[in-house]
């Protein structure tokens, strides 16, 4: 890919969503903690609040719209809480090495971050996202590549899919059908399945 890949748009992971048991262990493995999200709309909210209360995690929500929002320090004891309730989330997208609290996908990190940043994915771990502009093509607006583990890509995200993996390729609505993106494809001598449309 770093062949493909026009570095004048340095590529930037992001992490998904934590979605399974597996992905949480790993994460314990290597990240001290993640964003929690939970939507106060949704029922089941108090009652996991009140068991990682009495499980000793220590927290503040802070409310965003109809978000709370905290930092939450990763634990081995808390991976039999899965699969999480519907309506909480737990992202790696702005914990070290992905950046900070105020860190976008858009700021540009060197290669030696890059490589960081990939390293502690692990094999085929963490479903990922990275945002890069395709040498060749002439317009970078939602290039990328998508990892999808344990999950399916459906047109703007994944679905749940236990045991399945794949790699998605995009090249952008503006170019992916027209004759630069065709010979973009064909040149790169990628070997890839059918093209979806979203």
């Amino acid at each position: 890919m770093r062949e493909l890949a026009d570095w004048q748009t340095v590529p930037w992971p992001q992490p998904d969503l934590i979605t399974s048991a597996e992905q949480y262990v790993h994460a314990v493995r290597t990240f001290s903690s993640a964003l929690a999200a939970w939507d106060r709309d949704l029922s089941g909210f108090e009652p996991l609040r009140d068991e990682l209360r009495r499980r000793g995690v220590a927290f503040d929500w802070e409310e965003r719209g109809s978000l709370f929002i905290t930092d939450m320090r990763l634990r081995p004891d808390l991976d039999d809480l899965w699969p999480l309730p519907e309506g909480l989330s737990l992202s790696l997208a702005r914990t070290s090495p992905f950046g900070g609290p105020d860190s976008e996908p858009e700021d540009d990190c060197t290669e030696e971050e890059l490589d960081r940043m990939v390293s502690v994915l692990g094999p085929l771990t963490l479903s990922v996202s990275w945002n890069c502009g395709w040498r060749g093509l002439s317009d970078f607006k939602g290039c990328g590549v998508q990892l999808c583990l344990n999950s399916v890509w459906a047109e703007q995200y994944a679905e749940q899919a236990p045991g399945d993996f794949g790699v998605w390729v995009s090249l952008g609505s503006r170019v992916a059908w027209s004759p630069a993106g065709q010979a973009w494809l064909r040149d790169s001598r990628l070997t890839l399945g059918e093209p979806q449309t979203g």
